[in-house]
């Protein structure tokens, strides 16, 4: 019973006490307030942060690209520029080139008609005076037996062949190398220019042709010029390089003498 009563007395006296505390403490006015850290606005903050960061290393890494790019179609397009300028001026170095050739080969075939063209005048006044003064003939070895036909076929095979200025085939060709070339066929050596060849063989009018004969441009032992007549009022010859090599109307451009060496 003693034990009882003594603990009922403390529970009673903590009782008293606890409520003469929180008396005392209601009756004690709130001057102060306590505020928790906002972790919510730091934390959008960072995250902010890092998306302009993203971003901005994106953008960096974009715009990296793209100079990259630019850069290198800058290159492609320098090479392909600078091809285009190797080839037109190829091109163009060539065509002049070609244009040289051609002004040198008019200039040269027009001096040597104009030279040969003063011998054929001078040729002609002295024949019609009466004078004549025939540069010996040539022995011409005996051509074999179909020679004519043989010669007139090598000259046909040769029709549009390119004229060339001192050219001795085999695609390319001046009057008197083509000429030459003809009668080689048939073991007929030939001199190599039209000067010599209007000596060689027999001379024949222009008006008693043969198939075979040896045609003639400017003065005996003058000429300028030579072809082969191959019947029915034509001849083949080297022309110039307007026409190459070329089968004509005698009667268009009449010769001047002939020779015969079949």
């Amino acid at each position: 019973m003693a034990l009882r009563a003594g603990v009922a007395g403390g529970v009673l006296s903590t009782i008293a006490v606890a409520g003469s505390a929180n008396a005392a403490t209601a009756a004690e006015p709130v001057t102060e307030t306590i505020e928790m850290p906002t972790l919510t606005a730091t934390l959008t903050s960072k995250v902010a942060l890092s998306a302009e960061a993203t971003q901005q290393a994106a953008d960096a890494y974009q715009y990296r690209a793209e100079q990259q790019s630019a850069a290198e179609k800058a290159v492609k397009d320098a090479k392909k520029a600078h091809k285009a300028a190797e080839k037109k001026a190829e091109a163009a170095a060539k065509k002049k080139a070609e244009e040289r050739a051609a002004a040198a080969e008019r200039a040269a075939r027009s001096a040597e008609r104009t030279d040969l063209s003063g011998v054929q005048t001078a040729a002609a006044t002295s024949s019609s005076s009466g004078s004549s003064a025939s540069a010996p003939s040539q022995d011409i070895p005996a051509p074999a037996s179909g020679s004519v036909a043989s010669v007139i076929s090598f000259l046909q095979a040769q029709v549009g062949d390119a004229y060339v200025m001192g050219g001795t085939g085999p695609n390319s060709w001046d009057c008197s190398g083509l000429v030459q070339a003809a009668f080689k066929q048939v073991g007929v050596d030939l001199p190599r220019t039209s000067q010599e060849q209007s000596t060689a063989g027999t001379q024949v009018g222009t008006s008693n042709l043969q198939v075979g004969d040896i045609l003639y441009w400017g003065g005996q032992g003058s000429a300028y010029h030579t072809g082969v007549y191959i019947g029915d009022g034509k001849y083949l010859d080297a022309a110039n390089p307007s026409k190459g090599v070329v089968i004509q109307d005698l009667s268009g451009y009449p010769a001047d003498g002939a020779v015969r060496v079949l």
